[in-house]
């Protein structure tokens, strides 16, 4: 493409028609920035959109083939939204009143910007956004944890409850037979104290305190294997509920933050922007700064076209207008183009020769009055 192609494609996207433009060459550089900046502006517009539309078909295959779609329509919507914007500028006005005319288009233009700067900014800050999902992926997985936890715990709260009354137990039992085992062994070895016979050798208290230990140890047992059971029980019941699924490993915890929805990040950001720290504090900075550049230069075509004086072209097409809004609400009866003024062009000279059947409407006409 060589420059004028670029210089006459960049006037299409001014709004302003090129036959105008070419008339005046003092234009030919104003319209040239305004459609350059109108352009760019509907590019970045598409490749926003198109990287906010891949977030919500994440994962999908058809994900990039969508955000292409999208990214291309929205860029054409915003490209022929800021085309008839500028264009709707008239400077038939001056100073504040064409400010106040302008006003309307002014704040579209924000709101356009607005809405094409958040997924750029959500790019831009893709590993913040990252670390500030993790933390909140784990602070949801604990909280969720705590919950079904307790849930599982009313719902089984009774097994639950039996186990714990035979480990009281258990542990009880277990303290004594240790020390059982100790007063049978120094009653074996003759060793006097409170609870032994002082005799050395296998006699009759050694025999009985055996007795005792034997019973308090198949007591034990039979502890140990209702404590197993229930045990058992209790973790199958965990498997089938999924409660033992529910820790995220760090491979699931960076997939589901590599794939997180539009929302999640938005709402990262946003979380970003309005912690406490000096991090986030320099990030909403940022933010703040990037919003009002894409705000500026949306509206730059707009200003541009306020603050510069009337033009060549502005009074050419101010004229143009005029003429054909004068030829068309003329009125009289008796006008010559009442029947054929929208069959020619104005400023063209008649020939002097009605048609066949206009002349015969007249004539018409003219009987029946």
């Amino acid at each position: 493409m060589t420059f004028s192609q670029l210089q006459r494609f960049f006037w299409v996207c001014s709004g302003t028609p090129i036959a105008i433009i070419e008339k005046y060459p003092t234009e030919h550089s104003k319209y040239f920035g305004i459609g350059a900046t109108i352009f760019f502006t509907a590019l970045f517009a598409g490749l926003s959109g198109g990287y906010a539309l891949y977030f919500v078909f994440s994962g999908s295959t058809f994900a990039v083939v969508w955000a292409l779609l999208f990214g291309l329509i929205w860029g054409v919507a915003i490209f022929n939204l800021d085309r008839y914007i500028v264009s709707s500028i008239k400077k038939s006005a001056k100073g504040w009143k064409q400010f106040l005319q302008a006003s309307p288009r002014l704040v579209f233009a924000v709101l356009i910007a607005v809405v094409i700067v958040r997924p750029l900014e959500l790019k831009i800050f893709d590993k913040e956004i990252r670390e500030q999902l993790r933390a909140r992926y784990l602070s949801d997985q604990q909280q969720q944890i705590v919950n079904v936890q307790q849930a599982f715990k009313e719902k089984y709260g009774q097994e639950l409850g039996q186990v714990a009354v035979y480990q009281k137990e258990y542990d009880t039992l277990s303290s004594e037979l240790t020390h059982l085992r100790e007063e049978l062994k120094a009653e074996v070895f003759g060793s006097r104290t409170t609870t032994t016979s002082g005799k050395e050798g296998y006699g009759t208290y050694a025999k009985n305190k055996e007795q005792v230990i034997a019973g308090k140890q198949l007591r034990l047992d039979f502890l140990a294997a209702q404590i197993a059971r229930q045990q058992e029980y209790i973790n199958q019941q965990k498997v089938i509920e999924g409660n033992s699924q529910m820790m995220l490993t760090e491979e699931k915890l960076e997939e589901k933050t590599r794939h997180a929805g539009f929302a999640d990040r938005n709402w990262a950001l946003g979380a970003l922007t309005h912690s406490a720290s000096d991090v986030s504090h320099s990030s909403a900075d940022a933010i703040f700064f990037i919003t009002m550049l894409f705000i500026v230069f949306e509206c730059s075509p707009l200003i541009v076209k306020l603050m510069s004086d009337a033009g060549p072209s502005d009074v050419d097409m101010r004229e143009s207008e005029s003429r054909i809004f004068a030829f068309l609400t003329d009125n009289s009866f008796l006008s010559r183009h009442r029947f054929i003024r929208e069959y020619r062009r104005p400023g063209l000279k008649s020939t002097g020769r009605r048609p066949r059947k206009y002349l015969s409407n007249k004539r018409s006409c003219g009987r029946k009055g």
